[in-house]
């Protein structure tokens, strides 16, 4: 499935509010409660279209997968055991899939993309942290080649602090 990705903006908001709603009742639904009413909230994805770091990639002309991705993380993130905790890097933040476009490959298509992205601006490591109480989450990761380095404790349970090293020419 082709998958065309820009920076969201805000005539995308409503669009983005909607999937992510439908996406929080389909995890409720597998008892999966990572998020909720109040995380993500709309503020949080209007601030992220504003600072211009929330992705969307469109599909039969409608918003397949968002992401935002940047260099901000938690403070919790210092207690990582990050194996290349030197060099610099990007935390993948809120990738969401559509529950009408899961099970297509589309998070997967997408982590790729983010990879070929940061490859371009020569950076090398990504971060994250992902619910252990999402096993789709957690094993789309795994099978991507990230690793954990570490849990931290947040209002919904516990999250994995996870890291890949790409190949970015540098």
């Amino acid at each position: 499935m082709q998958i065309d990705f820009r920076k969201a903006n805000s005539k995308d908001l409503d669009e983005v509010c909607t999937m992510v709603q439908a996406a929080v009742a389909h995890m409720t639904e597998q008892n999966i409660f990572q998020w909720d009413e109040l995380y993500p909230a709309r503020e949080d994805f209007a601030e992220d279209i504003a600072k211009r770091q929330l992705t969307i990639g469109m599909a039969d002309g409608r918003i397949a997968v968002i992401y935002v991705l940047n260099r901000e993380c938690d403070a919790e993130y210092a207690d990582g055991d990050w194996k290349y905790k030197d060099e610099p890097f990007y935390v993948i933040h809120r990738l969401c899939v559509s529950p009408g476009f899961q099970r297509m490959g589309i998070a997967e298509n997408t982590l790729r993309h983010i990879e070929e992205t940061l490859a371009a601006m020569g950076i090398c490591e990504i971060r994250l942290d992902v619910f252990s109480g999402n096993p789709c989450a957690r094993g789309l990761y795994e099978k991507a080649g990230f690793w954990k380095t570490g849990e931290v404790n947040w209002r919904k349970g516990t999250f994995y602090l996870m890291e890949k090293h790409i190949s970015c020419g540098s």
